[in-house]
């Protein structure tokens, strides 16, 4: 489930929520019943390192595949696709 932030618009406190994507937003401060309203916070999702943004977003600057020039081709990869 994912967690979502809320800060409340009375006291001000920023507190965490474990919901349901089909969950109702929370609309009471659990400290002062204060009105409160969902905050986009920063995600911990990150794509680190090769994969599918070098196979089909880079700058065309990664390098070749191991077979590419050779005669036995190279079908198979996925780099051989956006060359």
């Amino acid at each position: 489930m994912p967690l979502y932030e809320y800060q409340c618009d009375a006291c001000g406190i920023v507190f965490e929520a474990r919901q349901k994507f089909s969950d109702a937003p929370l609309t009471e401060c659990r400290e002062c019943d204060g009105a409160v309203h969902k905050i986009i916070s920063q995600t911990s999702f990150a794509l680190k390192g090769g994969g599918w943004y070098e196979q089909g977003y880079g700058d065309g600057k990664a390098a070749p595949c191991a077979s590419a020039g050779k005669s036995e081709g190279c079908a198979g990869c996925p780099k051989a696709v956006n060359e």
